[in-house]
């Protein structure tokens, strides 16, 4: 096994700028700043926890704020904001900026969400590597930590897992005692697909009977959850990133195996399995005839099958993620694997499409941006090669949280949990009815 410690390093989001929930306790449409939901809270007695949480939410949804401006954003009094305020600057939850100064009247302190006032542990488990994150209250990525290996050996992973987490929490000092907890993203079926990795059976079939969540939480006293890792990466977009101000999408997401996830109504759709969005296991074409059983979408479009045409090559497969995929001579293979995959996620594009009338589709991976991009532009080709007629042919976005996406993902489900309006925001099987705030 390999193991990599990187320093500290800042995240894909800024101070201002951590993950915007899009909650529904009678979240209320926000034309005017660009936002697709905010929070609105209740004037009603007996609320002033979820009141809390609506004004944090809505300084991470819209950054600093001054009392009058959350007062109206979340549509309470402003003698309640001025109590939730400042209750939440003792807790150490917030933090005042300095006054703006220059207008009619005195000047306005900026209210803003206080980078220490908590933490959280993100745990990537995938079938190549494990990734810890420790993030802060902002989002902002404070701590990184990884162990590569050719498949997760439960017999040595947790060790591995135990030792990533104490210095995660080492890292934090006393800053410890703020932890929200622990997410983990993970597949559903990690022991699935053995033949294709090389996997003994006996070595896949052993996290068939693994309780992860059980497991985990024998190692800490802190809360786990369990999310499905693309599933994880999905959330990273959708709240951090261009998620913010898309309605619905499928989200494609490129490593070992190509995976998705799916957003409906600014809302993680989960399905009743937890298995929505899952277009690595569509088929490519119709079953029966000489074909027999048709492969998946995931036998063309993963990252699995760029590293099979290295390796048959004599090229070292790393470079798929390194950024050699498009210097020579991995160039010419990597065109090969464009193409192909491009023509297996267009398909799998299009089906979802005329089920769901998406409006847009997010692209992401373990690889470079510009690899991204060629991808992107190939995947525009092949769509060009279908017919339209009768569906809306959705946008095409490329990612912007990249490798760390299911890491932080599974990071920002504690946060969310201890803090958000809707706690179980991402962990829902589907929408539910919002309540009315006020």
């Amino acid at each position: 096994m390999a193991y990599e410690h990187i320093a500290p390093s800042t995240g894909p989001t800024g101070p201002n700028s951590g993950p915007a929930t899009p909650g529904r306790g009678g979240d209320a449409r926000g034309a005017d700043t660009g936002t697709q939901l905010r929070p609105r809270g209740s004037n009603h007695t007996g609320m002033r926890q979820y009141n809390e949480r609506v004004v944090l939410q809505a300084i991470r949804l819209h950054g600093d704020l001054p009392k009058a401006d959350l007062a109206r954003l979340t549509h309470l009094s402003t003698q309640t904001v001025s109590l939730i305020v400042n209750a939440l600057l003792d807790d150490g939850l917030l933090v005042k900026r300095e006054p703006l100064r220059g207008r009619i009247g005195q000047p306005s302190v900026p209210i803003a969400l206080n980078p220490d006032g908590a933490y959280s542990i993100g745990v990537k488990i995938g079938r190549r590597s494990m990734d810890v994150l420790v993030i802060d209250f902002t989002g902002t990525v404070r701590e990184r930590s990884s162990v590569t290996y050719d498949f997760p050996n439960p017999v040595t992973l947790f060790d591995d897992l135990q030792r990533l987490l104490d210095q995660s929490v080492a890292s934090l000092g006393a800053g410890a005692d703020r932890l929200a907890g622990i997410g983990i993203a993970t597949p559903l079926s990690l022991g699935s697909w053995q033949a294709l990795l090389g996997v003994g059976d006996e070595q896949a079939s052993r996290w068939n009977e693994i309780d992860l969540a059980q497991r985990v939480g024998e190692m800490t006293d802190l809360p786990v959850h369990v999310i499905k890792d693309t599933s994880a990466a999905c959330v990273a977009e959708l709240v951090s990133g261009r998620g913010r101000s898309m309605h619905s999408f499928l989200y494609l997401f490129v490593d070992t195996f190509v995976g998705g996830g799916l957003v409906i109504d600014s809302h993680l759709y989960n399905g009743a399995r937890g298995n929505a969005g899952a277009v690595g296991s569509m088929p490519l074409h119709a079953a029966g005839g000489p074909a027999g059983v048709p492969p998946q979408v995931l036998s063309a479009a993963s990252l699995f099958n760029l590293q099979q045409l290295y390796q048959a090559a004599g090229l070292d497969p790393q470079a798929a993620i390194d950024g050699r995929a498009l210097e020579p001579p991995w160039a010419s293979h990597t065109r090969v694997w464009l193409r192909n995959a491009a023509q297996a996620m267009a398909l799998a594009t299009v089906n979802a499409t005329c089920l769901l009338d998406l409006d847009d589709v997010v692209v992401d991976g373990v690889f470079g941006r510009e690899l991204l991009s060629r991808l992107i532009a190939h995947l525009e080709e092949a769509l060009d090669m279908h017919n339209w007629e009768g569906i809306s042919r959705p946008s095409v976005r490329a990612g912007t949280i990249g490798s760390d996406a299911r890491a932080m993902g599974g990071a920002l489900l504690p946060l969310y949990a201890a803090f958000a309006p809707d706690p179980e925001v991402f962990l829902k099987s589907q929408p539910g009815v919002p309540v009315d705030g006020a």
